[in-house]
């Protein structure tokens, strides 16, 4: 909580001001029942109109200044909780950013989200709400039943009797409902997760006929939500009317005794109806800060879930470079694995005991049944996940000792199912770097994308979210393009031509033999045609490597790769094309 109290440090003076402005506008407020007492019993009697004029004339000025101090200080309370939750969403993007691949399987993409939306909104009504109720509702409070002392002590007592049961009653449902409102938000992330994936995989879902199959799927976790905030709703709801009860059953012995001391001459009509005023005030008071009890039990689960995230440390992120020197290029391999094994979280090895090198400029393909752990391997090397044995080099340092944007300076990337975003052709392949049009447009060239950016508008074409106006081929292209616009120290395309015809694709690897000979590739795909010219060819199946060699080498020596490549390209071992005789396995590749 203190963290969360650090981000309104900032806005003290404004707060500050707006609670000096809230004060002045509550304390006339409650001058207006003592004035009202005092024309009643006071001047009324004498049976002149000027005094009851001029303190009728004071009554409505209190009440405009009452009326003008309350929005004022309302617009400052809107405006710092504006600023606060800004501040708050900003870092709690900040840091969803540095979080680690682990760690973000942990939260869950849907929970993060509801974390930066609705739980940020919550603690953003609670700011608010605590600067226009947290000072004016316990000045009417306490300054109502002072001014009451002031007309009747006696009364008073009837009224004070009533408010510890109120305020025991208040905090232990309060206490209850900050736990129910966590379970609230917990519900809240399981609805979203079904949500979005309903909105990501909505023409699977309509093509297999699934509509109902889904509806039923997001009933059942709306219906889980929709039960838990009427369990967390009825229980804050209850204070509500048992404080009403309490003090409407105060008002009633109020009356009654009041009319009873009027009746003995004790006291006056107009104190009786100050009185009553009064006590509604202080009704409305307590009403107000059992609103107030309310919302800090949503913004006690909803605070801890923002610092939960805020107070994750950084894994996997090096702000600094731990190495002293870097070897002379050339000297050691550009890229080691040295006996890596690595397992995710849930248990079962992604991979084992993996060795292989790459010198600068070669080309390393990886191919391998789906679940083979071929993707896990670039999340290694590009440190998503630390390994848990063995090592990962570059230029023979260890990934762990580069400062993390230089490690990820290196590469240029495309992920299976990577993203395109809403904006033009241009900044999707930018992607925010300083490059030049110029640039871009080689880079598309390269990646065999220029043809359909110029038929479709140029750079400023726009792209749709996800590229939904776009082919699958269109798409993978751009993303391409992408990675070859920041000419990578090392490329890697993981299954980024599977879209790709075999033509477009050979066109491609020529592309990408002549302009980034400099490179060092790595490409994961199905495809033996992808990778049979590569330098090194990895064949990895459950984990394990089962091959390595050249495309000659495997298909003697490797049956999985054989298989493959039998299945693909019809080659038979000798390297001849077993479906096309006369043509070698380029020519039937491409």
């Amino acid at each position: 909580m203190k963290r969360l109290l650090s981000y309104l440090r900032p806005f003290l003076p404004r707060m500050s001001l707006g609670f000096l402005v809230k004060v002045l506008g509550t304390l006339v407020e409650l001058a207006i029942p003592w004035i009202l007492s005092h024309i009643i019993d006071d001047l009324i009697p004498l049976g002149e109109v000027s005094p009851v004029v001029l303190w009728g004339g004071l009554m409505i000025l209190c009440s405009l200044l009452a009326w003008v101090g309350n929005i004022t200080a309302n617009r400052m309370a809107s405006a710092v909780a504006r600023d606060f939750t800004k501040r708050i969403r900003h870092d709690l993007f900040s840091r969803i950013s540095f979080l680690s691949e682990r760690q973000v399987d942990e939260f869950t993409v849907p929970s993060l989200i509801s974390r930066v939306t609705s739980d940020t909104y919550v603690l953003h009504q609670t700011v608010g709400m605590i600067q226009r109720l947290g000072v004016r509702a316990p000045i009417l409070l306490v300054g109502g039943v002072l001014v009451t002392l002031t007309l009747d002590p006696a009364l008073t007592l009837i009224m004070v009797a009533t408010l510890p049961a109120v305020g025991f009653i208040t905090f232990f449902i309060s206490r209850r409902g900050a736990r129910l409102f966590k379970t609230v938000q917990r519900a809240s992330d399981s609805m979203l997760r079904v949500v979005r994936e309903n909105a990501v995989g909505v023409r699977v879902i309509k093509a297999l006929s699934k509509s109902e199959y889904e509806r039923e799927r997001f009933r059942k976790v709306n219906d889980d939500l929709t039960g838990k905030e009427r369990t967390a709703e009825k229980t804050m709801a209850l204070t509500g009317p048992v404080m009403s009860l309490l003090l409407n059953f105060g008002i009633v012995a109020v009356i009654v005794a009041g009319a009873y001391r009027v009746n003995g001459g004790v006291t006056q009509v107009g104190k009786i109806i100050a009185f009553m005023n009064l006590f509604t005030i202080v009704l409305n008071a307590l009403m107000a800060i059992n609103r107030m009890f309310t919302m800090l039990s949503r913004a006690a689960a909803s605070s801890a879930r923002v610092l939960e995230v805020l107070d994750t440390p950084t894994e996997l992120y090096e702000t600094v470079p731990r190495y002293s020197f870097l070897p002379p290029k050339g000297s050691v391999p550009h890229i080691a694995f040295r006996d890596v094994t690595f397992s995710y979280d849930r248990g079962n090895f992604a991979v084992e005991h993996l060795n292989f090198s790459l010198d600068r400029g070669q080309t390393l393909g990886i191919i391998g049944a789906t679940g083979s752990g071929k993707s896990t391997v670039i999340r290694a090397l590009m440190r998503y996940y630390d390994v848990r044995e063995g090592s990962i080099e570059i230029d023979g340092v260890d990934i762990r000792d580069y400062a993390t944007e230089d490690l990820r300076a290196k590469f240029g990337v495309v992920f299976q199912n990577d993203a395109l975003f809403k904006d033009t052709v241009g900044e999707n392949i930018r992607l925010g770097r300083q490059m030049s049009d110029d640039r871009i447009l080689e880079s598309a060239e390269w990646a065999q994308a220029k043809p359909f950016i110029e038929a479709g508008g140029g750079l400023g074409a726009p792209v749709a979210i996800k590229g939904a106006n776009l082919s699958g081929g269109q798409k993978q292209r751009l993303l391409i393009a992408r990675a070859l616009a920041g000419d990578p120290e090392i490329l890697i395309l993981d299954d980024a031509s599977s879209a790709l015809d075999y033509k477009t694709d050979a066109r491609l690897r020529e592309e990408l033999r002549a302009h980034c000979a400099n490179a060092t590739k790595i490409i994961v795909t199905q495809r033996v045609s992808s990778v049979m010219h590569a330098e090194k060819i990895l064949v990895l199946d459950g984990g394990k490597v089962i091959g390595m060699g050249t495309h000659d080498e495997l298909m003697e020596t490797c049956p999985l790769y054989r298989e493959i490549g039998q299945s693909q390209i019809g080659e038979d071992r000798s390297g001849r094309s077993a479906k096309q005789p006369g043509k070698t396995a380029a020519e039937g590749g491409a």
